[in-house]
């Protein structure tokens, strides 16, 4: 699949915790169709066979929209479920070594939390990083919001895209504008919205908007 950074520009993040009228399938086609220009299937908990049969049915889904699928830290899950890519933080596979299994047929995202990381996961042939938290997340605990400069230094310091992940939300996602990054990842403010198509609508218009501002 063609990536660029217009992929980026509102990236699904997936997180179970809120379905229940909806099923997690129903709730990424909710948001493909407010505009949601990537998914991340991140699943902790389900095991192997669940997952696998979940990235599948997802892949498939994304494919019929024309949107990049990625699959979160599990790269056996990826390539099995024909996923467009992965991604991989700082524990886990070392990115050199998921592009030497995957060569160049799947997209590779990176979490990064400064610059040193940012151009090591460039050099390792990361297609495009995911840095945060830019804002206080209660996805994720004991994490430290990532300053808007550190944010500014590695947009710069790279010529691959980034994406802002972390706590983003209607209320505070033109506060990347002028930040470099290609566009926002987002968890909560999607799969938690009591209207997800209409959620993504609002956030795929701020989105295009704070990146549409020069940088700083």
């Amino acid at each position: 699949m063609n990536f660029t950074e217009q992929n980026l520009r509102l990236y699904a993040v997936t997180d179970r915790a809120w379905t229940g009228k909806m099923t997690l399938l129903e709730q990424v086609e909710a948001a493909l169709q407010g505009g949601a220009t990537c998914v991340q299937l991140r699943e902790k908990t389900l095991d192997p066979d669940a997952f696998l049969a979940e990235a599948r049915a997802m892949a498939a889904l994304c494919r019929r929209y024309g949107v990049p699928f990625l699959v979160n830290d599990n790269l056996d899950i990826a390539l099995a479920s024909g996923a467009d890519g992965v991604h991989v933080g700082q524990d886990d596979l070392p990115v050199e070594e998921v592009r030497r299994r995957v060569g160049s047929r799947m997209i590779v995202g990176v979490s990064a939390h400064n610059v040193r990381e940012a151009l090591a996961a460039q050099a390792g042939g990361a297609d495009y990083l995911g840095a945060g938290a830019v804002f206080g997340t209660a996805t994720k605990k004991n994490v430290t919001p990532l300053a808007r400069q550190t944010l500014c230094d590695i947009c710069r310091a790279v010529h691959i895209p980034v994406v802002a992940i972390g706590g983003v939300g209607p209320d505070n996602l033109m506060q990347l504008a002028g930040t470099g990054v290609a566009g926002a990842a987002v968890v909560s403010a999607i799969f938690g919205a009591p209207d997800i198509t209409t959620a993504c609508r609002h956030l795929r218009a701020l989105s295009d908007g704070m990146t549409a501002v020069p940088q700083d």
